[in-house]
């Protein structure tokens, strides 16, 4: 059975910094596209940030970018986001997605129709 587990939301202030873990089992980690989607009361869920499989590539929604990093570690079967000068509106439960892929080349997936599997989210919180 795949299993996503995400960790490390909290509530925190403007301005903090807060880093989500994604622990996976039950997929060959390494051959998965490995994304994040956030989702705030009432709002679509929304891409992130996405990471290749070896984690050369990475693509961040336009107003995370440069605040967040996205990373992983295959030996691990994790993939990280560190969230940096966190503000107000980043306020969502972010979810991790994992999308099975055979060949490279194609475009990093930022939909989440595209990805196969879900993690159930972790609570971020940011406060002014």
């Amino acid at each position: 059975q795949v299993q996503l587990v995400e960790s490390g939301g909290g509530l925190v202030q403007a301005g903090a910094s807060l880093r989500l873990s994604c622990t996976a089992a039950g997929l060959t980690f390494s051959t998965y596209v490995m994304g994040w989607f956030r989702q705030a009361p009432g709002k679509e869920r929304e891409f992130v940030a996405v990471i290749s499989r070896s984690g050369g590539m990475t693509y961040y929604l336009d107003s995370v970018r440069g605040r967040f990093t996205i990373s992983r570690d295959n030996a691990k079967n994790t993939v990280n986001l560190q969230m940096n000068s966190l503000k107000p509106e980043d306020t969502a439960v972010y979810y991790c997605a994992a999308k099975r892929t055979v060949f490279g080349g194609s475009p990093l997936p930022r939909h989440a129709y595209e990805y196969d599997y879900w993690g159930q989210g972790t609570q971020v919180t940011v406060s002014s």
